[in-house]
């Protein structure tokens, strides 16, 4: 997997964070916290790609910060390690669940067999996991959503923003989690233009080989889409995504950004004329939940999914060019709507 150089997230300030590494990657410990390890608070552990990827795992950072100031609660995140095995992820969960974090939150599906070992020593302390729905013990939280239907209104709108009726997509790793970006993508498109050309390529078959934390891939991978004819682009790759969005904007072609409001993001700035819009899960309300669920001594458990009608997933409209286009606009809201009352039933594989 390829290191990439992070750009903290704004708003962190670093004399607030006692940075410590151990076998389990590099953490951080928040000052409400003392510096104590053994004080009940949140614990994080991120996906590969770790906090700054100006996507997923900083909507995961946003919800923690969020219930660090909200609710008062210490907190103490953990990054990823190059390279790393199931076996790491478990001492990663077992060493915040030790010290005495609840809840103590795996970001990604990468989780799933830590959270199911670590879970099961752990009964009292309350897991959770986003993007995956395998584990169903009494005391674990899987956080799920309705993808394809965000991916949907991203096919709707990169339809009514191409010239060319020609677009593309680029998944991280080619896996079902991705294949729900892809379908509901495709299908939106062809809803607008039954006849539309979409380009598809995925990075790599699994995420070991840097397919969501590779920005060169998704740059490379872009750059063909582009040369071929595609106009639009839609990345559903985590920190990968990145590098899609910075050729589109070497290119003057439309990115379209995933998980986070990429517009908006610090790091992404110089390219956000380029950013249509981004496909929004809201993880970071995902990870608050659970946080006040179990300050409020009811921790939830069970599949908790969003989608488009609870407003867990949606299309961002930060940009000025996507929000007043009227034609798009109406389009979307039409398409919104279908998902709503079922008229329209997104694929999703």
């Amino acid at each position: 997997m390829r290191r990439v150089s992070r750009i903290a997230v704004a708003g962190v300030a670093t004399a607030s964070l006692a940075v410590a590494l151990s076998a389990c990657g590099g953490s951080s410990t928040s000052a409400s916290s003392g510096g104590s390890a053994k004080t009940k608070g949140i614990g994080l552990a991120y996906d590969i790609g770790g906090k700054g990827d100006q996507s997923f795992n900083d909507a995961a950072y946003a919800g923690f910060q969020k219930a660090e100031t909200d609710l008062k609660m210490s907190g103490r995140d953990i990054e990823p390690q190059d390279g790393e095995s199931d076996a790491d992820k478990v001492q990663r969960l077992e060493q915040l669940a030790k010290s005495g974090y609840n809840p103590v939150i795996g970001v990604g599906f990468v989780y799933a067999p830590a959270v199911k070992e670590v879970a099961a020593k752990y009964p009292k302390v309350t897991f959770g996991i986003i993007d995956d729905e395998q584990d169903k013990a009494a005391n674990v939280a899987d956080m799920v959503f309705h993808e394809e239907q965000a991916s949907y209104l991203a096919g709707v709108a990169a339809a009514k923003a191409t010239k060319k009726n020609h677009i593309g997509f680029v998944g991280g790793v080619d896996i079902p989690l991705i294949h729900k970006f892809e379908a509901g993508y495709v299908q939106g498109a062809q809803s607008v233009n039954p006849k539309i050309k979409i380009e598809k390529q995925y990075l790599t078959q699994t995420p070991q080989e840097g397919g969501f934390s590779s920005p060169d891939k998704g740059k490379d991978a872009a750059e063909g889409q582009i040369e071929a004819g595609a106009d639009v682009i839609y990345a559903a790759a985590g920190l990968s995504g990145q590098g899609v969005i910075q050729s589109a904007a070497s290119h003057k072609v439309w990115a379209i950004g995933v998980d986070s409001d990429q517009y908006k993001q610090d790091a992404l700035a110089k390219y956000k004329d380029y950013i249509l819009t981004s496909a929004t899960k809201d993880v970071a309300g995902a990870v608050y939940n659970l946080a006040k669920s179990v300050a409020d001594g009811k921790p939830a458990t069970g599949v908790v999914r969003a989608s488009l009608a609870t407003g867990g997933v949606g299309l961002a409209d930060s940009n000025p060019a996507f929000k007043n286009n009227a034609d798009l606009q109406a389009a979307l809201k039409k398409a919104e709507a279908g998902i709503k009352d079922g008229s329209i039933t997104v694929k999703t594989s």
